[in-house]
C-alpha cells in the first residue's frame, strides 16, 4: 500500500500542471462522460461499474490494461466508464473522482480499485476517501464541499437508474457492447469472442 501511494503522489503531482483548474469545474462538467478512445471506432462499449464492487476491481487489474492495449488503443473500441453505485461509499467514491476533474478520472478509478481492499473494508471510509481526495489535490474543505454537492449525487444517481430503467443494468460491472448487453467480470478471451464479429 504505501509503494502504491508513493506512486500515486508522484502521478498526481504530474497532473497538477496539467490540470490545475480542474478543482474549479461545474457540477456539469463533473458529471461529463468519462471516455477514451477514437470517435470513430467501429465498437463502442459502455462499461457500468461501482467501485466497491469486488469484480468490478479484478476486471480493472488484471483484464482492463491488456482490453486497452489490445481495443483501445488501436482504435477498436470507443469507451465510457458510468458509475453504478452500489451502496453509499461507492457513491462517495465516484463523487470525490469527478470532483477531482477529468483529467485525473481513469487514474483515480484506477487507484480506487488498486486498494479497494484497504479503503473499502476501513472502519471510517470517507476519512480514506478524502486522503484519495488530497492526493488529489481536494482540499479538506473542497472534499467536504464534493460530499454535500447534491446536484452531483443526484446526476450520478441518475445515470444509475437510467441505466437500469433503460437497459436492464442490475448488476456490476455490466458492458454494453453497441447496445448490447453483456454482465460479469469479462475475461479479455470473452471479449474477443464478442468483438471480433463486430470489428472488420
Amino acid at each position: 500500500m504505501a509503494r502504491f501511494l508513493q506512486f500515486f503522489v508522484i502521478w498526481v503531482v504530474c497532473l497538477v500542471g496539467a490540470a490545475g483548474n480542474a478543482l474549479a469545474l461545474t457540477t456539469q462538467e463533473m458529471l461529463a462522460e468519462g471516455t477514451i478512445g477514437e470517435a470513430n471506432a467501429p465498437v463502442t462499449i459502455i462499461e457500468y461499474a461501482s467501485l466497491t464492487c469486488p469484480h468490478c476491481a479484478d476486471f480493472s487489474k488484471n483484464t482492463f490494461d491488456a482490453f486497452k492495449a489490445k481495443y483501445i488503443d488501436t482504435g477498436k473500441v470507443r469507451y465510457t466508464y458510468r458509475d453504478f453505485p452500489l451502496d453509499k461509499v461507492s457513491t462517495y467514491a465516484a463523487m470525490m473522482v469527478r470532483c477531482a476533474g477529468p483529467d485525473r478520472f481513469y487514474g483515480l478509478i484506477s487507484a480506487l480499485f488498486q486498494t479497494q481492499e484497504t479503503w473499502g473494508a476501513a472502519k471510517d471510509p470517507m476519512a480514506e476517501l478524502a486522503k484519495f481526495g488530497r492526493l488529489a489535490g481536494l482540499s479538506k474543505e473542497q472534499f467536504d464541499a464534493c460530499m454535500a454537492n447534491e446536484d452531483l449525487l443526484n446526476g450520478i444517481l441518475k445515470v444509475a437508474q437510467d441505466a437500469h430503467e433503460q437497459l436492464n443494468v442490475s448488476a456490476t460491472p455490466t458492458f454494453i457492447v453497441n447496445g448490447v448487453r453483456h454482465e460479469g467480470n469479462l475475461s479479455l478471451e470473452e471479449f474477443d469472442k464478442i468483438l471480433t464479429p463486430l470489428i472488420k
